[in-house]
C-alpha cells in the first residue's frame, strides 16, 4: 500500500506530470522524422505500400511484446477473460492495423512538418465525437472555437499557389488526417474496453495483434525490406521503444491525475514533430504557412484541452 501510495504521490506532483508529459511528447513527436528516415535506411520507396506495412508491423510487434514484457516484471496477468479476446482484437484491428497503414502510406507522401500538423486533427476529431457519444461530454463553445481555430491551422498548412489549387494530396496529407480520424474514434472504443481490464495489457495486446496483421499483410503482399545494418536495427528498436515508453509513462499519469491536467499537453506533439523534423530532415519549418498552421493547431489544441482543467472536470483513468 505503501509503494502504491508513494507512486501515486510521484506521478500526481503538478513538476513530475509537466516533465514526465513533456516526455511523452518528445518521444511521440520523433516518431515524424524517425519514420522518414527509417523509409531512407531501409530503401523503401513512397508507393511501396506492402514495405511500409511491414515496416510498422515490426515495430508495433515489438512496441506490444515489450509492453507484455514490461506487465509480466510487473505481477500483471497477460491472459484475458475470453469475453474480452474479440474486443481487443477489433481494437488492434483498428488502433494500430488500419491507421497505421493510413499514417504511414501518408508520412511516405507528406513532409514531417505537414505530417504533424494533419495528426493533430485527432484532437479535434475525438472532441466532437465524444460530443455525439457522451451524453456528459458536449462541445462547448470554448471548444468549437478550438476546432475551428485548428482547422484554420490545417488550411493554412495546406495554401497553395491559389485557393483552387491547396498543397494537399490525398496519399499525403489526406491518408494522414484519415489515420487521425481512425485513432480517434479506436481510443474512444478502447477507453471502454479499458474500464474492464488493465490497460497496459491491453495495449500490448492490441499492439502485438495489430503489429502481426501489418506484418502479415505487407509479407503477402511482397513487402520486403533491405539495409539492415546496426544503424537501421537500432532506429527501428528505438521506434518500438518510444511507442511502449510513451504509452506506458502516459498511461500512468493520466491513473493518477485528472485527464485534463495531462491532455492539456497534447499541443507539444506538433510542436516536436515539427521542431525534430526541421533538424533532421531539415524541412523549411520556417515557411510562414508552416509557422502559422503550427500556432494556430496549438491555439485549438490547448482551448479543447484547458477546459476540463479549467472547470475540474475529467476523470482519473
Amino acid at each position: 500500500m505503501r509503494a502504491v501510495a508513494s507512486q501515486k504521490s510521484f506521478f500526481a506532483q503538478p513538476g513530475n506530470v509537466l516533465l514526465l508529459a513533456s516526455l511523452c511528447c518528445l518521444l511521440w513527436g520523433s516518431a515524424y522524422p524517425a519514420i522518414k528516415q527509417g523509409y531512407s535506411l531501409f530503401a523503401i520507396g513512397r508507393h511501396d505500400v506492402p514495405a511500409q506495412m511491414l515496416f510498422a508491423g515490426l515495430r508495433f510487434t515489438s512496441a506490444g511484446l515489450i509492453l507484455l514484457a514490461a506487465s509480466v516484471l510487473l505481477g500483471w496477468k497477460l491472459l484475458l477473460p475470453v469475453r474480452e479476446w474479440l474486443p481487443v482484437s477489433l481494437l488492434g484491428l483498428t488502433q494500430t492495423a488500419l491507421q497505421y497503414v493510413f499514417f504511414y502510406i501518408g508520412m511516405a507522401n507528406a513532409t514531417g512538418t505537414k505530417s504533424s500538423i494533419m495528426n493533430a486533427t485527432g484532437t479535434f476529431f475525438s472532441v466532437i465525437l465524444a460530443h455525439f457519444i457522451y451524453r456528459n461530454d458536449r462541445l462547448s463553445h470554448r471548444r468549437i472555437c478550438g476546432c475551428t481555430v485548428g482547422f484554420v491551422g490545417v488550411a493554412a498548412a495546406n495554401y497553395g499557389p491559389s485557393f483552387f489549387e491547396p498543397d494537399f494530396t490525398l496519399a499525403g496529407e489526406g491518408a494522414v488526417i484519415l489515420a487521425a480520424f481512425i485513432l480517434s474514434a479506436a481510443t474512444i472504443y478502447g477507453k471502454m474496453i479499458s474500464q474492464r481490464i488493465n490497460v497496459i495489457v491491453m495495449t500490448g495486446w492490441q499492439m502485438t495483434l495489430g503489429g502481426l496483421v501489418l506484418s502479415l499483410a505487407g509479407i503477402l503482399t511482397g513487402g520486403r525490406l533491405q539495409g539492415f545494418t546496426p544503424v537501421s536495427i537500432a532506429l527501428l528498436a528505438y521506434m518500438a521503444l518510444l511507442s511502449s515508453l510513451a504509452f506506458g509513462i502516459w498511461s500512468t499519469l493520466l491513473k493518477h491525475n485528472p485527464v485534463g491536467r495531462v491532455a492539456i499537453y497534447n499541443f507539444l506533439i506538433p510542436v516536436f514533430g515539427v521542431a525534430l523534423s526541421a533538424i533532421f530532415l531539415h524541412e523549411a519549418v520556417f515557411a510562414w504557412k508552416n509557422l502559422l498552421a503550427l500556432v494556430l493547431v496549438c491555439a485549438g489544441i490547448w482551448l479543447v484541452t484547458a477546459e476540463k482543467t479549467a472547470s475540474g472536470k475529467g476523470s482519473n483513468v
